[in-house]
């Protein structure tokens, strides 16, 4: 028993770091947001808020002034007794369909007038969270879920669009609304109708936001098993090709029944505890409704209320009774609105690893060069990869890098277009670190083409024209020449205008990375950068691709990750990496003469090539 009492405690201490959490969190979101309602360099924003709440207290004094039409046509036509013909009753009527009829039209132009307030906000923070995530480092993408991400996103920009409309003109106006009824029972009737009234709302409130809170913490699980069901189908679909090979369709679907059963289990339980809120509300307000009624009737036997007068009662009850109903969803909503915003918020103060220099200036590239000077660098602390690396690769050069799996050859590259920075030593490009240049100029300078070229959803032409925005028919087609692709292209029935399908999985190996090679060229790099860019191709694939890799690197400085010593024959220099240090430089012809670790992997890989 002592274990449950603790394990109960600590559950429950859980729960309430969450919920502390999640307050600090919402009034950090609130703070956060508040700058884009009201901008110190956009007069026109604040003006348009000013105007909106202008509208919203209008809208509000002729709604609470309504009922009071409604009375007067009652008592009207009680005095007259001749309903139809009362000129009295049928003004007031009208004049009390005017004022409901003002009230929406205020409510409607309020909406039209904090609309583009509401969207540019939401727009700046999508755009904002956007920017942020491209800048954040590859370090952080790649232990990120994707899926999980774009949900974070989503919710978090749903969840500014839900806070500035709810917020601001639901729970506001309501409070503004339910402080008029009350001074207006109290002075109009007797104050036990205001005790009554607030008696019930005081409770009313209670209730629902001890149930919402209940409820936040039954939607916080079952966001969290939704989250995960998506991550499960996308990774499922993104691995398409992987599921097919190894005949698990039936093991993906049980995987993601397996959470969507938690997910159905979840929402059954806010879905009931929906049920219970709603009846409990219902139940106050309906005891706070006959309360009123019973002493406005009363009033109305003794002669000291009028019909009208009770007829107003109950028109104000009414007339609160709507907002209030919705009080629990509004609350909960921007409860949850809060959290997904927090979220949001979380992401983007995520700091960038790899940022700009204070006085980072642009990249100058007169040559080429590049030298990676007794580079040391370890994914984490406890591991080091790269141990005092130093390579130099002259201007117009092709140095080759190889070794086997794991000796730090793909990290060099990363380390190039410096998706992570070095962790001692330096990597310079003619004289100039990396580290002290504009990242966005480093990354013009250098040209890649990966072991596995990844194609947008879109036509091959927008492929290829990706490498150089606001690329010309022409230049497109010259690079797609000089790739050796443009005779395939045009072989197609849609030409250049054919669709590639997500990733590209609509085009071979080889035609990607022809694609890719183009794209590339039409970048026209001083610099350009293959990492082990067909060690996923045929022997035949390979050939050709190599032609068009020699063609592209002409001119140029070529860092070259080979896994294929076959491809690499032709560097002018290459580097055998081991566990990070680099044994060996030289020509292929030094180094097979050597009799060396290159010349154990040559033949290690004709006699593999041999044998298959």
């Amino acid at each position: 028993m002592p274990s449950d009492t603790a394990a109960d405690q600590s559950t429950d201490s859980a729960e309430q770091n969450i919920e502390e959490k999640e307050r600090r969190s919402g009034w950090r979101t609130i703070r956060k947001v508040a700058p884009y309602l009201w901008p110190q360099d956009q007069a026109w924003v604040r003006h348009r808020v000013l105007m909106a709440f202008a509208l919203l207290i209008l809208a509000k004094l002729v709604s609470v002034a309504t009922p009071f039409f409604y009375k007067g046509a009652v008592d009207a036509l009680a005095e007259e007794g001749v309903p139809l013909f009362a000129l009295g009753a049928i003004g007031m009527t009208v004049a009390y369909g005017m004022a409901r009829l003002m009230t929406v039209g205020l409510q409607q132009l309020r909406d039209a007038v904090f609309a583009k307030v509401g969207q540019r906000a939401l727009r700046m923070l999508a755009l904002e969270t956007f920017n942020h995530i491209h800048r954040l480092s590859m370090r952080y993408h790649i232990t990120r879920k994707t899926g999980g991400l774009s949900r974070i996103i989503e919710r978090g920009v749903k969840g500014v669009d839900f806070l500035l409309r709810f917020l601001l003109f639901s729970i506001g106006p309501l409070i503004f609304e339910l402080i008029l009824v009350g001074i207006i029972f109290a002075l109009y009737f007797d104050f036990y109708y205001l005790l009554v009234v607030a008696v019930v709302i005081v409770l009313y409130v209670w209730f629902t936001f001890a149930v919402t809170e209940w409820r936040v913490k039954l939607r916080r699980e079952m966001n969290n098993q939704d989250t995960d069901a998506n991550q499960k189908a996308i990774d499922s679909l993104l691995n398409f090709e992987t599921v097919k090979y190894f005949v698990a369709e039936k093991r993906e679907a049980e995987r993601y029944d397996r959470a969507m059963e938690k997910y159905e289990d979840a929402a059954i339980k806010t879905a009931l505890s929906l049920t219970f809120l709603n009846f409990g509300q219902s139940f106050l307000i309906t005891s706070g409704l006959i309360g009123v009624m019973v002493m406005a009737a009363i009033g109305v036997q003794n002669g000291t209320l009028t019909v009208g007068d009770f007829v107003m009662v109950n028109a104000y009850m009414l007339q609160i009774t709507i907002p209030l109903n919705f009080l629990g969803t509004v609350y909960r909503e921007i409860r949850q609105a809060l959290v997904d915003m927090g979220e949001m918020f979380d992401l983007l103060e995520q700091p960038a690893e790899v940022v700009d220099a204070p006085d980072a200036r642009p990249l100058r590239v007169e040559g080429g060069r590049i030298e990676l000077d007794d580079v040391h660098f370890g994914y984490s602390t406890d591991r080091a990869i790269l141990k005092g690396v130093s390579i130099t690769a002259d201007p117009g050069q092709m140095v080759a890098i190889c070794g086997s799996t794991g000796s730090g050859k793909s990290t060099i590259g990363r380390l190039l277009f410096r998706f992570y920075d070095v962790t001692s030593g330096a990597l310079r490009i003619d004289g100039q670190d990396v580290r002290d240049v504009t990242m966005e100029s480093l990354h013009r300078a250098i040209g890649v083409v990966p072991q596995d070229t990844v194609l947008f959803n879109d036509t091959i032409r927008y492929n290829i024209a990706y490498g150089k925005d606001g690329a010309t028919p022409e230049e497109i087609e010259a690079a797609a020449r000089a790739a050796q692709i443009h005779d395939f292209i045009i072989s197609l029935p849609e030409g250049y205008e054919t669709a590639v399908g997500e990733r590209g999985l609509k085009l071979s190996g080889g035609e990607k990375q022809r694609v890719g090679i183009a794209r590339t060229l039409l970048k026209d790099p001083p610099i350009l950068l293959l990492d082990e860019a067909t060690s996923a191709l045929d022997s035949e694939t390979e050939a050709d691709i190599q032609e068009a890799l020699m063609q592209a690197g002409r001119g140029r400085t070529v860092i070259t990750i080979a896994h294929r010593l076959s491809t690499i024959a032709e560097a002018d220099q290459i580097i055998v990496l081991e566990k990070g240090v680099v044994i060996e430089t030289g020509t292929h012809d030094a180094l097979l003469a050597r009799e060396g670790r290159y010349a154990q992997l040559w033949r290690r890989q004709q006699s593999e090539e041999l044998e298959a």
